[in-house]
């Protein structure tokens, strides 16, 4: 039967797949695709954590105490029958060598549907039942924790995107979760998904904000899809109407398959645009630079025609790693090759910006933070562990040997911080010095994305070449809205006056003293906003490649001179939004 669930619309486009869901277990689950050739030795380490697990319960039995309930010795033989039920091992291999699923995927998926064929038993004794088997499943999960290295890969794979292929079916298939982290969502770079659904999240929040960079339609804060869909259903992903179809039918499927081509077609008109330079018709030069993760996404930038990066989000080389942080020559490596990936156009490399949604491992996610949205982030962490941020301030100051480097400082609030800052630069540049290592000049810019900062820009102009609007962050902490809780994303509005009008006075002022002034946010890359941007003056944007050429030709179609009048009017008007049809 087709039914719909509606959530927020994050990434553009079409996508038509099969379900596959993401764990949902307590244990935490490594999903990866795996070669052909290693079928046999994930199918061993199946079926030797499930021998182990069956040991254990075994000896559990024998040394069970003669006043144990009987209930326990009958629950350990259930537990005994499931794990030796054929059926379910069956099953388990079927998804290994037929999806090319690892070993704890396919153990993971077999499970929800079991636990779905007992939530649809009458009898509420079977239905119970469900809860034997999701302690079974997780003790295999556990037990196959420590089977092998390929855990440790997946882990922190070295290139996740290798992990991620599929192998020689091309079923299309789309991902369902109740959550995605960002270290998730590496994982799933470049992989075989056409297409993912969140229970939650907002429209900026970092599982949305990566769901763009990988370019494919997206759905967040679809609430119960993760328990609604089943694995292996048919879904349409509408990535512009914020709706996820389940089950559709025959002329449903035509009518979408009929507007996912015509979205390729539009891409292959704006690819058209590629070498074309951003230049309005009144004659203004804009630049579009572009946001990235790693440093193999300088492939899309250049693709994309960027002039540069204009946001390199260092913190995702600290993902994911276990507490075991990047020492100086791996970070240096890696900038260097976003560098020499960008052919000798500028590339600004932001310092690490890990707190609130973007933990740097599970210790820290874990961590009772009353509001880690307000706490010890950014910025604010690098100054409270002076040794990390030296060695990544050196490594930056090292790659800018190699070529255009702006060195981009995130969450300033204060004199204080802004001072401690300059100083710790200047000590790494004197700690190169004595080690006799090259590194080269860079400019300092710092992220405008607290109130207080946009209120004292004569104070950080002092300081700073250049600076970056981090919009997704600035109207959060303008408006009081945690942009990753979807209860309140209805609340989260880059149109609000108190939000525009920091913006432009930001460009403004950075005009006024002839400093460089780019925005970074998600409003750069929204074409709805472009030429609002555009008529308060801004002449830099930075964004997703895939975004780029979407907004290079609102630019091409765009007189400035008219749009600052414009802009005027709904820069001073009580509802901003009413203003953008016109």
């Amino acid at each position: 039967m087709t039914f719909s669930v509606h959530g927020l619309a994050v990434a553009r486009g079409i996508a038509i797949g099969r379900a596959v869901l993401m764990a949902s277990s307590r244990v935490d689950v490594a999903h990866y695709f795996i070669k052909p050739e290693q079928v046999p030795t994930e199918i061993d380490r199946m079926r030797s954590a499930r021998d182990a697990v069956i040991d254990e319960l075994q000896r559990l039995q024998l040394d069970m105490p003669k006043d144990a309930p009987h209930e326990l010795a009958a629950l350990l033989d259930v537990h005994l029958m499931l794990l030796m039920d054929e059926e379910l091992n069956t099953s388990v291999v079927h998804w290994i060598k037929e999806r090319l699923y690892n070993a704890e995927w396919a153990l993971s998926s077999q499970l929800e549907i079991i636990a779905r064929q007992f939530d649809e038993m009458d009898d509420p004794y079977l239905r119970e039942r469900k809860a034997d088997v999701e302690q079974v499943a997780e003790r295999v999960l556990h037990s196959l924790k420590g089977t092998g290295s390929l855990v440790t890969k997946v882990t922190r794979p070295t290139r996740p995107q290798q992990e991620l292929q599929l192998g020689d079916t091309d079923v299309p298939l789309v991902l369902i979760a109740h959550d995605l982290s960002p270290a998730d969502m590496l994982q799933f770079k470049q992989s075989v998904f056409t297409g993912f659904v969140t229970d939650v999240g907002g429209k900026t929040s970092h599982t949305a904000i990566v769901a763009r960079s990988l370019d494919i339609p997206a759905v967040v804060g679809a609430r119960t899809a993760s328990q609604l869909i089943k694995q292996d259903d048919w879904v349409i992903i509408d990535g512009d109407a914020g709706v996820v179809i389940v089950d559709p039918s025959p002329i449903i499927l035509a009518d979408y398959g009929f507007k996912q081509r015509q979205g390729d077609l539009e891409r292959e008109r704006l690819a058209r645009l590629r070498h074309t330079p951003a230049v309005t018709l009144d004659g203004q030069k804009i630049e579009l630079l572009a946001n990235i993760e790693m440093p193999e996404d300088t492939a899309a930038a250049i693709t994309a025609g960027a002039v540069g990066v204009g946001l390199f989000r260092s913190e995702f080389l600290f993902m994911g790693r276990k507490g075991d942080l990047p020492g100086e020559d791996e970070q240096y490596q890696a900038y260097r090759r976003a560098v020499d990936g960008m052919n000798g156009l500028p590339v600004t490399i932001r310092t690490v910006d890990v707190g609130a949604d973007k933990p740097i491992d599970e210790v820290r996610r874990d961590a009772a933070h009353l509001n880690p949205a307000l706490g010890l982030r950014a910025i604010r962490w690098s100054l409270a562990d002076p040794a990390m941020f030296l060695t990544q301030l050196r490594a930056i100051l090292r790659a800018a040997a190699h070529g255009k480097v702006n060195l981009l400082i995130p969450m300033l609030a204060h004199g204080s911080e802004i001072r401690q800052t300059m100083g710790l630069i200047d000590q790494a540049r004197h700690e190169l010095d004595r080690r006799g290592v090259a590194y080269g000049p860079v400019h300092l810019g710092a992220m405008i994305e607290i109130p207080a900062a946009a209120l004292s820009l004569r104070l950080f102009l002092k300081y700073f070449d250049f600076l970056s609007i981090g919009t997704n962050d600035l109207i959060q902490y303008t408006l009081a809205i945690d942009r990753a809780d979807e209860s309140v994303a209805h609340l989260y509005d880059p149109l609000h006056p108190a939000v525009l009008r920091l913006i432009a006075d930001t460009i403004v002022e950075c005009q006024r003293q002839g400093k460089g002034v780019s925005v970074c946010g998600e409003m750069a890359g929204d074409v709805t906003m472009t030429r609002l941007l555009l008529g308060l003056g801004l002449r830099s944007f930075s964004m997703h490649p895939s975004q780029i050429l979407s907004v290079k030709h609102q630019v091409l179609r765009s007189d400035t001179a008219k749009l600052a009048l414009w802009a005027g009017q709904v820069l001073d008007s009580e509802d901003p939004a009413s203003c953008m049809t016109t």
